[in-house]
């Protein structure tokens, strides 16, 4: 070993050399632990975070469902009520819901993120957020993929890229192994059913309208305003879909009984009605903009290539 004194001729250049490398491991070390977080919200907003967040509060469920999806779990702090996936999400504290904050818990929770419904949190209860001076990210995934883009922002304010990078890569193959499957499939004209009174339902601007094409549908009310439309059954009738599809709670199994699809019964020469295309779909599933929007999706491509089946030939 070279011992380097007072003395040397080489002590005096290599301590030079080792302050500065030091100075320079400081400097980097403290950039590392003081670099900004900068992401830019469903909004169009800039947020920015000094740090990682580690004590977040979520204002609706899909939210609860991309932040646990991203690894953030062990951070969540707060959540609405029906925010019941996954299964731990139960045990959150809750701060009311989409009608209804409860701003004193929230304040309690000492939040450093609260990740918003950008639509369905009421706008006076945001403008009382904003004055807690909480960073709010504010999430409405519009399109299939921007769950997957969902993800990764959360995975980089909650400094868990890694996780969240895998769950959108997974997300990502499971669409993708759908879309080659079913989106070039004859199509299928699709009535997608809201609510029944009013009758309403989505334009193709919302996301069921990215899954019904997906599977190979089309959404026959597609050009319609705003994005949750209300329709007449007159306007149902003309368009004649070949299925009628709704949510409901456990509703996995086509055809089944439900009182807004035995309504259409009435109709028999609707053709969604003369071929038995009446489907229900799980509603955590399919109206969600998470994850498990894939599994949603999944099943209304079995059913719509079940419609598919159960087209009459045609008469000689």
């Amino acid at each position: 070993m070279i011992r380097l004194t007072r003395s040397s001729p080489c002590a005096a250049p290599a301590r030079r050399v080792l302050r500065r490398f030091g100075v320079a491991v400081f400097a980097l070390t403290a950039l590392g632990a003081h670099a900004a977080i900068t992401v830019t919200d469903d909004s169009g907003a800039t947020v920015t975070l000094a740090a990682p967040a580690q004590r977040v509060i979520s204002l609706a469920p899909h939210v609860t469902e991309l932040l646990y999806a991203a690894g953030g779990g062990p951070k969540m702090v707060g959540a609405v009520s029906y925010s019941d996936y996954p299964p731990e999400a139960k045990q959150l504290p809750r701060v009311g819901d989409n009608k209804a904050l409860d701003l004193e818990r929230i304040v309690a929770l000492k939040p450093d993120l609260i990740v918003v419904w950008r639509h369905g949190n009421a706008q006076r209860q945001l403008d009382r957020l904003r004055e807690l001076h909480v960073p709010l990210f504010f999430s409405e995934p519009r399109r299939l993929d921007d769950v997957a883009v969902s993800l990764t922002r959360f995975g980089r304010l909650l400094g868990t890229s890694a996780s969240a990078d895998a769950a959108a890569a997974a997300y990502r193959d499971d669409i993708a192994r759908l879309r080659a499957r079913y989106a070039n499939r004859p199509i299928v004209s699709v009535f997608y059913q809201v609510w029944d009174r009013p009758l309403m339902t989505l334009n193709g601007e919302h996301m069921i309208s990215d899954v019904i094409a997906l599977c190979g549908g089309r959404n026959v009310f597609a050009d319609l305003q705003p994005l949750v439309p209300t329709v007449s059954t007159e306007a149902v009738l003309a368009a004649n879909p070949e299925a009628i599809v709704t949510a409901a709670p456990g509703a996995t199994r086509p055809d089944t009984t439900l009182p807004q699809l035995d309504t259409w019964r009435a109709w028999p020469g609707l053709a969604a009605v003369a071929n038995h295309n009446l489907f229900a779909i799980d509603g955590d599933l399919i109206n969600r903009p998470a994850p498990r929007i894939a599994q949603g999706a999944r099943q209304l491509c079995e059913d719509l290539e079940l419609a598919r089946s159960r087209r009459k030939p045609p008469a000689p």
